[in-house]
């Protein structure tokens, strides 16, 4: 981990804050910056800037392009997520060609989004963010904490294993630590249930709009499942473990629910479809989007204010404030009207252009190839945070007590997670309660509790699975015609958090398309009202307990807090070449053409 610094002076007085950056930032993947003011009299973070210095542009270029690719283009946002994008630009396209898949296809692709869950959330908390919490780093930033966990008796040993929480602690040392190496293990065996039911990971091969091209058979989802039950168990060890180790920083480090801590403003757009209910008809979306088994919702300070997908879609505005492109108003308006016949914002995606304009950073002024996503409540342009995804998908399931298939069940305080017998372990009931904070431990803590909720439904739906394919119902695809005109959205979570694509379509082709992934919306810099992001509402003023002085300022607590929600730079910046550039390739006299 490095830091630049350098001490700014005013008036010849010496100022008490020191300039402090981190970019690129560690252990994601993108090129992710945070520049900050540091009180170091005060111990606290008095400002902060979030930065991206690449823009790549598929709205640019997915103009004119068959609707139909749109799902294998926009898989290659990401090397990480690409099956979410895959995934909701599948839903966009049902909806724009009135398409519904078979009950089997849906059941296919939610196992397959569980499976990427399980990995995603697995490999960036056991073997990313858990290496902020290892002996090692706790060693080099806070001696005095690490010297308490050695003293601390684990409080759920006997269901994990570690008798005090320096060995937990020891157990995340990256590459030696047992838990570690045992993380990366389990993360193969959730790769292989992706593969399993679309084809290839990160990029789907069998995943189309109508359904998907797996042939589904006993066999399948035998292969699924059981590496799954293996999956299941280790849970069961991963949640106490978790428990033990994030409880422990609130007591060792009174104060420490600072860290991260920002005014409540989650956003969840549902995930896993019923296919006894959503039909993709936009005209139904609110109906079928609360039949999700993650509930979509907008949490408020701690309440929830909706679960309406079409009210959800019609909040959205995009703010440009302090990202580097032109703004596009007295630019065409592609939807003036939802399919309801409700007016359709100018800021809206389905009317976004997106006009870049390269430029020299300025922290007063615009720094950032970001945008700025907000959700508009009628009053004020919300800069909602998905809480690295898990908190949001956890918050508004849990309030909204909508689901209960008999693995998962939201009791409108809280979730529980029923996990079955295996074969180590007999049945095992979980339960997450709403927190009191959306902070940095409470981020992290949900990304596990969230793995055990995709683990859950997994079961369930590879129950329901077999039942289509005992009774002989295995189609798992329906035909379509692309419309000469159609509008489509899509709503999903990938996995760090919610995931929409709008798209128009016009003589058959690609008019207008955005897709919209929780990095925007958690990396924006700060908006047209001057409002920050969250990465940068969630630093700004939270405090410093790393035991370092300034000349040795690791800045662990900073990097704790960004890397809890899970942050991604690909999916927020994109590529753009212009008006393109020709290149001629020379050959030699003696060398042909195919050669």
């Amino acid at each position: 981990m490095t830091a630049t610094q350098r001490q700014r002076t005013t008036n010849k007085r010496p100022s008490q804050l020191v300039e402090m950056a981190w970019d690129p930032i560690t252990r994601i993947v993108g090129s992710l910056g945070i520049y900050t003011k540091i009180d170091f009299k005060q111990r606290v973070v008095a400002e902060c800037h979030s930065t991206s210095s690449i823009f790549r542009g598929y709205s640019v270029f997915m103009k004119g392009k068959d609707p139909r690719d749109a799902h294998f283009i926009t898989s290659r946002i990401c090397g990480i997520c690409g099956d979410n994008h895959a995934t909701c630009s599948c839903y966009a396209q049902n909806m724009a060609y009135g398409v519904k898949p078979p009950h089997l296809a849906e059941w296919i692709v939610n196992l397959g989004e569980a499976a990427e869950y399980m990995f995603d959330h697995n490999i960036f908390q056991e073997n990313l963010v858990g290496v902020d919490y290892c002996e090692k780093m706790v060693a080099e930033t806070n001696p005095g904490v690490l010297e308490r966990a050695n003293r601390t008796e684990a409080p759920h040993a006997g269901e994990h294993g570690y008798r005090s929480i320096g060995d937990i602690m020891r157990s995340l040392n990256p590459f030696t630590g047992e838990f570690y190496r045992e993380a990366l293990q389990v993360s193969r065996m959730t790769r292989e249930m992706f593969c399993l039911m679309e084809g290839r990971h990160v990029h789907p091969s069998t995943l189309y709009p109508g359904g998907v091209g797996t042939v589904a058979t006993v066999q399948l989802m035998t292969d699924y499942l059981s590496r799954l039950m293996r999956y299941v168990e280790f849970m069961k060890k991963v949640v106490p473990m978790h428990d033990d180790l994030f409880d422990f920083f609130y007591t060792a480090l009174p104060g420490y629910e600072q860290v991260g801590d920002r005014r409540i403003l989650l956003g969840c757009w549902g995930s896993f479809q019923d296919p006894e209910y959503c039909n993709f008809a936009y005209k139904d979306m609110t109906d079928w989007g609360r039949r999700m088994f993650v509930t979509p919702g907008v949490v408020v300070d701690g309440e929830l204010v909706t679960t309406d997908l079409v009210a959800i879609n019609l909040g959205i505005r995009i703010l440009l404030g302090s990202s580097y492109y032109d703004d596009w108003s007295g630019q065409e308006m592609f939807v003036t009207h939802d399919p309801l016949g409700n007016p359709v914002d100018p800021r809206h995606p389905w009317n976004q252009h997106t006009n870049p304009r390269p430029q020299k950073r300025d922290l007063d002024g615009r720094y950032s190839w970001v945008m700025s996503p907000r959700w508009f409540d009628g009053q004020d342009h919300l800069a909602l945070d998905t809480g690295g995804g898990p908190l949001a998908r956890l918050w508004t399931t849990a309030l909204a007590g909508l689901v209960d298939n008999g693995y998962v069940r939201s009791t409108g305080h809280s979730v529980r997670i029923n996990l079955p017998k295996t074969a180590l372990k007999g049945p095992v009931e979980l339960e997450w309660h709403v927190p009191r904070w959306s902070n940095t431990i409470e981020r992290n803590r949900a990304r596990t509790y969230f793995q055990a909720y995709a683990a859950a439904s997994a079961v369930h739906f590879a129950e329901q699975a077999l039942a289509e394919i005992r009774a002989g119902r295995t189609r798992t695809w329906e035909t379509f015609e692309v419309p000469d005109e159609g509008i489509g959205c899509g709503f999903t979570e990938a996995v760090r958090g919610l995931l929409s694509h709008h798209m128009v379509i016009r003589d058959g082709k690609i008019a207008n398309y955005h897709p919209y992934p929780p990095t925007p919306w958690n990396a924006s810099p700060r908006d047209s009202f001057g409002t920050p992001g969250p990465y940068e509402d969630a630093v700004q003023g939270q405090p410093i307990f790393e035991e370092n002085d300034r000349e040795h300022f690791k800045g662990i607590d900073i990097m704790r807090t960004v890397r809890s929600f899970d942050p991604c730079l690909p999916c927020g910046v994109h590529m753009y070449l212009g008006g393109g550039k020709k290149l001629d390739l020379l050959h030699s006299p003696t060398q042909s053409a195919g050669s």
